[in-house]
């Protein structure tokens, strides 16, 4: 049989988060190689269904150098996650770790959103914005506190959607669309309700993370790479290898050594995204400074603005219509989101796993440089 990438993506995109959890365990312990630990999340499924964040280890638990694969930081992403984590317990990608090697997967690290296809957490937070340090001022966005109102209206329709297009057109007309992409995402601190909120304290899921690091030790590592897989924005189906502005210039020419010229940088302003707020690169960054490589795989799918749309109205129903979750409209704007974030088309499955294999070759010959 001919198993081409293609096949292996029909195998390894799930339904669903329970399948796609279900499937991780069983491929971690039919490998009999790693160890597995389960890390309960209080949220619950759409049906009062049990969630949590599964971890494997692959190696020896005293390996100086350490490769990380985080799935599902912004929940309905995890799709893609979790299949790019499947193929290479598949392809046995731990078989070619050395003695002084080892990979830690992390599956599903905000489950709530990857159950609920949200990229929240049950907070309501943006995990990716939520590791600020929480005991000093926060990040203001005044452009954002602006526009709140209008980038999640009380109504999806009628005179007050309109009143909120012409308001966010004005902005755009006048201050230009990178303003406008930067005050809806780089992350807010006022507006619990709101896109990319950035929360008011530590997130379960971010505690989570925290844990799972004390746990395995992850500080005392002499290296440590980390590949956090995200989607929605970009080119259809392209995996742009993306710094954060955390790591700085350092962090982006190290992970140039690593992963190539196509690495992007806010800093150069290559990036598909603009400067953020509290993503995951700050915790790694504080931890471990220069013995660590963060890249963010993103794949796009859709336009900004098919995001934007989407999004509004995830936010809007949790917003001002919460007694609609569980009916059809709460079940067509899940099925928006889920559709932006996880196309389900061959070629863009196809395309997530070649270039996801491409990089983690190089995230293992990474760990010997």
């Amino acid at each position: 049989m001919n198993d081409t990438v293609l096949n292996a993506a029909n195998r390894h995109f799930a339904a669903d988060y329970f399948e796609a959890r279900q499937r991780f365990r069983d491929c971690v312990q039919e490998t009999a190689a790693g160890e597995m630990a389960v890390y309960p999340s209080p949220a619950r499924g759409p049906r009062g269904e049990e969630l949590s964040t599964d971890v494997a280890w692959f190696g020896d638990r005293r390996a100086p150098k350490l490769g990380i694969m985080v799935s599902a930081t912004h929940g309905v992403e995890g799709y893609c996650g979790s299949a790019a984590q499947l193929d290479w317990l598949e392809q046995r990608g731990y078989a070619a770790l050395k003695s002084d090697e080892a990979m830690l997967l992390v599956h599903a690290l905000n489950p709530y959103g990857f159950a609920w296809d949200r990229r929240v957490t049950q907070e309501g937070c943006d995990l990716n914005r939520n590791f600020v340090d929480f005991n000093a001022p926060l990040p203001n966005n005044e452009a954002y506190d602006l526009l709140a109102d209008s980038l999640v209206p009380r109504e999806l329709d009628g005179p007050a959607l309109e009143a909120a297009e012409a308001t966010i057109e004005k902005f755009r007309a006048t201050r230009g669309e990178l303003a406008l992409r930067k005050a809806r995402t780089s992350g807010q601190y006022r507006h619990p309700t709101g896109m990319f909120f950035g929360g008011f304290c530590p997130s379960v899921a971010r505690q989570t993370l925290e844990q799972i690091v004390a746990d395995y030790d992850v500080e005392s590592r002499r290296l440590v790479l980390v590949l956090d897989y995200h989607t929605g924005l970009g080119p259809y189906g392209y995996g742009e290898l993306q710094c954060e502005q955390a790591s700085g210039m350092s962090g982006y020419e190290r992970a140039r050594s690593i992963f190539g010229p196509s690495v992007t940088s806010p800093d150069l302003g290559t990036s598909s995204a603009v400067v953020l707020n509290g993503t995951q690169d700050d915790y790694w960054q504080r931890i471990l400074g220069d013995r660590h490589v963060y890249i963010c795989v993103e794949f796009g799918t859709y336009s900004p603005e098919t995001a934007r749309s989407a999004l509004r109205a995830d936010h809007w129903l949790y917003a001002y219509r919460q007694d609609q979750v569980e009916t059809e409209v709460g079940y067509q704007i899940r099925r928006r989101v889920r559709q932006h974030f996880y196309p389900e088309t061959d070629d863009w499955k196809e395309m997530v796993l070649y270039r996801s294999r491409q990089v983690q070759r190089q995230m293992i010959e990474g760990l010997r440089l």
